[in-house]
């Protein structure tokens, strides 16, 4: 009991470290593994491992295969969540870059390093390819936290992102079929049911994935599971089809889950949002133990056969040279720049996938006598804490130096995407810009998206936002719901991650009456708070721009939209094409150039009133 709470406890520590030092989870939970588990054999007065995670006759946690039962279960609802985060339309740009990288580039990184491994190691071909396909996984959780906080173009983290989730079944198949290959044996037998398996693998996890999510979407809508059975429902259906797809194929319920995963992300479903949130909360927990088992479960010895020159060489050729070229080569023809190609070539970090099948086979060709079997699990560490630790302390200084680091993050995050919100993302999207909606009303979302706009259904009191790398791109943040409070905590929550370059939010109207305590991050005017936003967005849809004069000429149209119920100034554009938003503090805006644009919501402005006010300046 003692071991199990420690693991917990320790786990759930190592995230919040992780969190603070802006890192992946995976370094601190992996080297929390290594210190209660082979390290402590140097230090403990028997020389027995702290925590010992299979049973050996005298002490562990899980007798027999049940280690290996556990990891294969918590990474099939790892894998689901994150299937559940893929969305198609992020990848309209960048779908045939993605869809190479997890075909030929994993072809060039199952061959290259299976190749290199089996001359550098001198190790047999099954077992190298076996290690080579393991290690073609990349990995949502490490990626994530190593990217967050770095300004990237939206393609760039959509491919690392699509990458790391869909990659993970992609390498765990292949690590399936050696896996067959070993263990079926030679000859024209080996081949023929070696392609059989692969081939089950496919129909089964395919099919169950497929048919099972359909059956639980039909199952939400018409409203057969209530509302407080609904995380755990799914929760059992990821099990149950996880189980009964590797019953029929061995192997197949990681594509299943990961299919059952992306057919209801891409689904409108109801409640979905309350499920991820369930799903990703769950899969920290899992992470956090699996990876203190996982590393606990390494011995000294298996440390010791990778202390030498020939581990040094095997990294540098798969991180330098392997993955480099697999890149490259996927992204031929692509629109991604040559820097953009370099940082991915870069950025390829080991995960919670790798590291979980190498010990599950490591260990059962160690049962049957393999030769070479004991390098698989240390090996396949080495890498994952290796890329880890590379790309968690050179990535952000690498994106400088090769320059797809944004100097400036252009653009605008939106909470809230009622008709004036979605009207002034569908002008920013058509001026070029990179706009994104975000609502917790389903149904908004859902318009955004008919006009062609990003839109996430998102709650803000949850940290999907501050999670998302394709954001990352995001320097201005404009808070634009009904609710003060709402608007008040985005600013507050969000200014530093996504209003570097400015943080507005539209005035309560307590603020509205009282100018003089206006807040600086106020939007507009004193005078337009939501209400008369949403009035003018019912009245006249449309937003319109009128050409400026001077300075003098911007002020007075700002002093008429004051007085004017049916005007809400948003915008200035310059002669440049750049867009200005309009602070509250609206003489603020800097300097106004003649034949700079007005931009507003709402009727057109009065002729007359517009020259009178030319005339007056």
């Amino acid at each position: 009991m003692l071991e199990l709470s420690g693991i917990v406890i320790f786990g759930i520590i190592a995230q919040w470290v992780a969190w603070r030092l802006k890192l992946p989870a995976i370094l601190p939970l992996i080297l929390i593994g290594l210190l209660v588990g082979s390290l402590s054999t140097l230090y403990t007065e028997d020389g027995a491992k702290l925590i010992e995670p299979v049973w050996n006759g005298k002490k562990g946690l899980f007798p027999g295969d049940g280690l290996y039962y556990f990891v294969s279960l918590a990474i099939s609802i790892i894998l689901f969540e994150g299937g559940l985060t893929l969305k198609r339309s992020e990848i309209r740009n960048v779908g045939p870059v993605i869809t190479k990288l997890i075909t030929l580039g994993s072809l060039v990184t199952f061959f290259g390093a299976g190749i290199a491994t089996h001359f550098i190691f001198g190790l047999s071909w099954q077992i190298s390819f076996l290690f080579s396909a393991l290690i073609i996984v990349t990995g949502p959780t490490v990626i994530t936290p190593i990217l967050r906080n770095i300004p990237l173009k939206k393609d760039v983290s959509t491919v690392l992102k699509w990458e790391g989730i869909l990659i993970d079944p992609i390498g765990a198949l292949a690590a399936v079929l050696v896996f067959e290959f070993i263990s079926v044996g030679e000859g024209q037998t080996y081949t023929i049911t070696a392609m059989l398996e692969f081939g089950k693998i496919l129909i089964f996890g395919f099919s169950f994935g497929f048919t099972i999510a359909h059956a639980l979407i039909f199952a939400v809508k018409k409203d057969f599971i209530p509302h407080y059975l609904m995380n755990v429902v799914s929760l059992s259906a990821v099990l149950f089809v996880f189980v009964i797809s590797d019953f029929f194929a061995h192997e197949s319920g990681l594509l299943a889950v990961v299919v059952m995963g992306m057919v209801m992300g891409n689904t409108k479903l109801p409640n979905i949002k309350e499920l991820l949130y369930f799903k990703e909360s769950l899969s920290v927990l899992l992470i956090s133990i699996l990876f203190i088992l996982l590393a606990a479960n390494i011995n000294i010895t298996d440390l010791k056969l990778m202390y030498n020159w020939k581990t040094a060489v095997l990294f540098a050729t798969i991180v330098f040279l392997i993955r480099p070229l697999g890149v490259f080569l996927s992204t031929l023809g692509s629109n991604l720049k040559f820097n953009e190609r370099v940082f991915i070539g870069w950025v390829g970090p080991r995960g919670i996938v790798a590291a979980g099948i190498a010990s599950l086979f490591g260990s059962k060709l160690l049962g049957k006598g393999e030769p070479g079997a004991e390098y698989i699990t240390p090996l396949v560490f080495m890498i994952v804490l290796g890329t880890v630790l590379l790309n968690a302390t050179t990535a952000r200084l690498f994106a400088k130096i090769i320059g797809v680091f944004l100097k400036k993050s252009e653009g605008i995050l939106i909470i809230g995407a009622s008709k004036a919100s979605r009207l002034i993302g569908e002008y920013l999207h058509k001026n070029g810009c990179h706009v994104v909606l975000t609502d917790s009303n389903q149904a908004n979302v859902d318009k955004a998206q008919e006009l062609g706009l990003e839109a996430i259904a998102v709650n803000i009191y949850s940290d999907s936002l501050s999670d998302n790398i394709e954001l990352n791109d995001v320097g201005y943040l404009m808070a634009l719901t009904g609710n003060s409070d709402i608007n008040k905590y985005a600013i507050k929550k969000f200014k530093k991650q996504f209003g570097e370059n400015g943080s507005f939010r539209l005035v309560g109207t307590d603020e509205m009456n009282d100018p003089e305590n206006n807040p600086k991050e106020g939007l507009f005017s004193h005078t337009d708070d939501f209400v008369k936003l949403t009035e003018a967005a019912r009245k006249h849809p449309v937003l319109n721009e009128i050409e400026l004069k001077g300075k003098e000429h911007y002020e007075g149209l700002i002093e008429i939209s004051k007085t004017d119920e049916d005007i809400v100034p948003i915008f200035l554009k310059t002669t440049k094409r750049d867009i200005k938003i309009i602070p509250s503090f609206s003489k603020e805006i800097g300097d106004v150039k003649e034949g700079d644009k007005l931009v507003y919501l709402g009727k057109t402005f009065d002729i007359d009133q517009t020259v009178d006010v030319v005339h007056e300046g």
